[in-house]
């Protein structure tokens, strides 16, 4: 869903597909930016948290925002939370907020919200993956921690549930 070119500064147009100039058949988007906006680690207990033989529980929290600018691009931002621990000690803990700066071509009004929150994070994710397998390999453990691939789409539609359902009710699994 992606354009092919690389990515251009922000008065740069959208890349012509046919030999007219006109803009490429079908929705996308093209990336013009993409940025760590703030990366915390912590390994509070370092040196022993690298000596930990029990395998950590790992919690993990995910979040992806979008807004609009009043130059007609958008900004999405993908938060990424990871806390591992055993029953004695926070082993380390990563917050990471990455973002890209997008520009759509040719998406209709109601496909707009699911393009930001679905395609856009699934196309940032595999950077902000690597930002936070990288700083738990700096922060001393190895194997590095790798995030597996997040649902972004289910994600998305969850949220379209509990909005539906209304503040007063809850969902039961």
């Amino acid at each position: 869903m992606t354009d092919a070119a690389p990515p251009a500064d922000a008065n740069t147009p959208a890349p012509a597909s046919g030999q007219n100039g006109e803009a490429p058949a079908g929705p996308g988007f093209r990336i013009l930016a993409q940025y760590v906006r703030d990366l915390s680690f912590e390994n509070p207990k370092a040196p022993d948290s690298l000596r930990i033989e029990a395998k950590p529980a790992i919690d993990l929290g995910v979040e992806m925002n979008a807004q609009g600018r009043k130059d007609g691009l958008f900004e999405v931002e993908l938060r990424l939370t990871v806390k591992a621990s055993t029953d004695a000690m926070t082993v380390f803990n990563v917050e990471l907020l990455y973002g890209g700066l997008f520009a759509l071509h040719g998406v209709a009004e109601p496909d707009i919200e699911p393009m930001l929150l679905v395609e856009c994070p699934r196309y940032l994710f595999p950077f902000a993956r690597e930002i936070i397998a990288r700083a738990t390999s700096d922060g001393g453990f190895y194997p590095p921690f790798m995030l597996d691939p997040i649902d972004f789409a289910g994600i998305y539609l969850s949220r379209q549930q509990q909005i539906a359902r209304g503040p007063g009710e809850t969902a039961q699994a």
